[in-house]
């Protein structure tokens, strides 16, 4: 039975309970791979698995941080952008990125700085938060004495300047939170107490000449390992291990046999676990590298043996002072990725691609980068050309017994290197060592903040300030329509949540005690499940009826694209806050209240269009529905004495002629059709609709590709462009309102009198008719006493006595008259 290991638990329940940003260390064999696979079987967060390293990414089971956060391999400079401001994820990454609750990263050690600020630049970017790794938990696996980064001395010109020394450590988005240093004492892999005292002065760069002497006398210069002994040599440089592994195939007697791995879907060469194409031969000495999963347990990662037979369908390896030879089979390592599961919002792995080998590897050599996390009986350690800190001590650490290490060469004292920031950190790290006490008071910080943060309603302040901002500004060349006044939305949302909620935020913390977890706190219970009420009740009856049927029209692509950019951020923070709420009014935790955040941000975010394809009058193959659809637009206008446009848009009125929806259902399926419509107009629409189809004997409907796509799915080549501004015109020639243009075309009554502005100044077309004489030479007039400028300083000049189009008419009236 293992002894109890204080740490291990201290750790999960960090993870488990707090937010606090985590690293996790210990010795060589102390367990931190184990902790690692426990955690992603057992917590209840939604976490990804990450790693600097292909092999090290497939043995984690999770993926490299380069491909996950798509950053480049090159240094990141802070302050830079990705990509130079080009990065893009796809829609199912930015959701795994918003539901991120965890971030794992194993062999921190192997993780420069600005590759951790390269991860917290992309967390910040696409979940829209300025903290530290936009707000998500990290948990730092490895040991800083173990393998450093890779840093080019091209590259650490350019990051030297930025960063104390390469390691994570120095990162500055990490310089911006509490670490939580937990070291993992216990050792399982060796149980020498004068062995794990050697180690241990190996690895601190505590070696005194009588440590250094005992080292040494290990030192075996005619050592020639026997195949039977099943001793392995480690390397500092892949080719000395590649020579001497094809020197020893080489000289074995018979015929070698290649076995070919099977690899499917996508799985990169540079995360093969073994080789490809795998050469053995009876008498090779081979290493397993990957862990039995069988019941029997018969090997492990590290695992030596001798190839006894090699079958047609199978391989028999035996292993010293085993008396039972182990079967090998093929065996499947799995390439993921995370994906969020649209049903529960939980991040889970996906397989995209798959290796298939017999899970060996001729093994007389190997790195001892590629020895890390490995256990070996019995190690030729050459370390003679060791190049980076940190190699002796892991290729030393990899063996369980002093009696089982040999070296090929004295170990002097100078190979032993520590980097002196290594040191550094350590040194101020030890003290900061946490307790029970820490956990119990960082779970209480937790839940408080938690609670601060669901009823701080800022952001949506500011996304519904912007929102009005952009149709304020751009009035004159957009149609908004909503499920209310947005303008008394935002007045109504300022009063009624945004300051309830900072009041409410205030006594919460007076309530909030220095040793009790709110969610144990009766007194705080009781108080969320008011608060909860009365803000879904404001959110139902203020903000969702206005925020749901928002739909924006301009002819103008860049500003409709800005405004829906801030409509579809305004719905994902309002689904967000209203699930939080109710979360935490229900039965608050920690747990409950992260999944329903996700889930709510998950199902706004996959929002679906309204409709898939936009059609033109061209595409109307109804036409008869089409004028009955059009005459009912003008009655419904002329009788509540509005423009029939208000009623409903020409363009939303053609995807009604074509889609027939023969319910109120299908007819909010239809883009410009929201709630407030619906109720008001959908019931007379459906009728009409139904009349038409029962007249015609339609029962289903075969919707056509739109009118700019061929039979095949292609788009056809462009023809003449429809000339817009020529098409206003004629229909003002034939004897059409600006108001009545601007309705049938589905545009603005500005877009419409722009148009005409041209054909004024090109001197195509007289003003008169267009405006009063009166009004007309009112603005003459007031023109004449206006410096010339932009239309938008005109206006501004103006005030708010004329319209941006009364003004644009005038304007191209007197540039025409006053000629070239």
């Amino acid at each position: 039975m293992s002894p109890p290991n204080p740490e291990l638990h201290l750790a999960h329940a960090f993870v488990e309970h707090t937010n606090c940003c985590l690293f996790l260390t210990g010795k060589a064999g102390t367990g931190k791979t184990t902790f690692l696979h426990q955690i992603k079987q057992q917590t209840h967060k939604r976490l990804v698995v990450t790693a600097p390293t292909g092999v090290a990414a497939i043995n984690a089971g999770g993926v490299t941080l380069h491909s996950f956060f798509q950053l480049p391999f090159g240094p990141f400079l802070p302050g830079t952008e990705l990509h130079g401001g080009r990065h893009r994820v796809s829609r199912e990454k930015r959701n795994i990125i918003n539901s991120l609750d965890l971030l794992v990263i194993d062999e921190i050690s192997m993780v420069r700085a600005d590759l951790l600020d390269g991860v917290d630049t992309v967390l910040r970017r696409y979940r829209r938060s300025e903290l530290p790794f936009g707000g998500v938990q990290l948990l730092m696996i490895g040991d800083l004495h173990q393998l450093p980064p890779v840093v080019k001395e091209d590259e650490w010109q350019l990051l030297a300047g930025q960063y104390a020394s390469p390691y994570f450590f120095s990162s500055r988005a990490l310089s911006r939170l509490e670490l939580i240093p937990i070291e993992l004492k216990h050792i399982y892999r060796q149980s020498d107490g004068r062995f794990i005292d050697l180690l241990n002065r190996v690895r601190d760069n505590r070696l005194d000449a009588a440590s250094l002497a005992t080292l040494n006398s290990r030192f075996r210069p005619d050592f020639s390992p026997q195949e039977a002994e099943g001793v392995i040599t480690l390397c500092t440089h892949n080719n000395s291990a590649d020579a001497i592994n094809h020197k020893r195939l080489d000289a074995l007697p018979g015929s070698s046999r290649c076995f070919e791995a099977g690899v499917e879907g996508s799985f990169p060469e540079y995360a093969f676990p073994t080789a490809a194409s795998l050469e053995l031969k009876v008498g090779a000495q081979v290493m397993f590298v990957r862990n039995d999963t069988s019941p029997e347990k018969r090997y492990f990662n590290g695992k030596i043996g001798t190839i006894a037979h090699l079958g047609r369908d199978t391989i028999r390896v035996d292993c010293p002072g085993e008396p039972e030879t182990i079967e090998v089979k093929p065996v499947t390592w799995e390439n993921i990725e995370y994906r969020v599961d649209a049903d529960t919002a939980e991040i889970s792995p996906k397989v995209v691609g798959s290796f298939n080998q017999v899970p060996l590897k001729p093994a007389w050599a190997i790195t001892i980068h590629k020895s890390q996390g490995l256990t070996f009986d019995r190690a030729v350690i050459d370390a003679q050309d060791a190049f980076a800190h940190g190699q002796v001590y892991v290729a030393l650490s990899r063996c369980r017994t002093f009696e089982g290490l040999v070296l090929s060469s004295p170990i002097v004292a100078n190979a032993i290197r520590t980097d002196p920031a290594v040191l550094d950190f350590v040194a101020a790290i030890e003290s900061q060592a946490p307790t029970e006490a820490t956990l119990q008071t960082a779970k209480i910080r937790y839940q408080q903040q938690l609670l601060d943060q669901c009823y701080d309603f800022q952001t949506l302040a500011r996304l519904l300030g912007r929102l009005v901002g952009l149709v304020r500004g751009n009035a004159s060349i957009v149609t908004i329509t909503a499920g209310a006044d947005l303008f008394d939305v935002q007045r109504t949302t300022q009063e009624a949540i945004c300051t309830v909620g900072d009041n409410f935020r205030r006594q919460l913390r007076t309530l909030f005690q220095a040793d009790k977890e709110p969610a144990r706190d009766p007194v705080i219970r009781e108080r969320l499940a008011k608060a909860a009420g009365y803000f879904r009740e404001q959110f139902d009856t203020v903000l969702k009826p206005c925020v749901d049927g928002l739909e924006v029209e301009s002819d103008n692509k860049e500003v409709r694209k800005r405004i829906n950019e801030v409509i579809k951020q305004l719905r994902q923070e309002c689904a967000a806050k209203l699930a939080a709420i109710v979360a935490c009014g229900e039965d608050f935790s920690p747990g409950r209240y992260l999944r329903a955040l996700s889930a709510a941000l998950l199902e706004a975010d996959q929002r679906p269009d309204k409709s898939t394809s936009i059609y033109t009058e061209a595409d109307v193959g109804h036409p008869e529905l089409f004028r009955q659809l059009r005459h009912w637009r003008a009655e419904r206008a002329k009788a509540a004495n509005i423009a029939p446009f208000q009623v409903l848009h020409q363009k939303t009125l053609i995807q009604i002629a074509v889609h027939l929806p023969d319910s109120l259902k299908a007819l909010r399926t239809i883009k410009g059709v929201g709630a407030k419509l619906a109720e008001k107009y959908g019931a007379e629409i459906v009728a009409l609709v139904n009349a038409y189809r029962s007249e015609h004997r339609i029962d289903s409907v075969t919707l056509p590709l739109p009118h700019s796509i061929g039979p095949t799915g292609e788009r056809k080549k462009a023809g003449k462009r429809e000339d817009t501004k020529k098409t206003s015109l004629e229909m003002l020639r034939d004897g059409l309102s600006i108001a009545e243009i601007a309705a049938q075309r589905g545009l603005t009554t500005q877009t419409v009198e722009g148009h005409l502005a041209y054909f004024i100044k090109a001197g195509e077309l007289a003003i008169d008719g267009l405006l009063p004489k009166e009004r007309l030479r009112e603005l003459e007039e007031r023109l004449a006493t206006v410096q010339a400028g932009s239309l938008k300083a005109v206006k501004e000049a103006l005030g708010d006595d004329y319209t941006y189009g009364e003004i644009n008419l005038v304007l191209a009236h007197l540039q025409h008259r006053e000629g070239p």
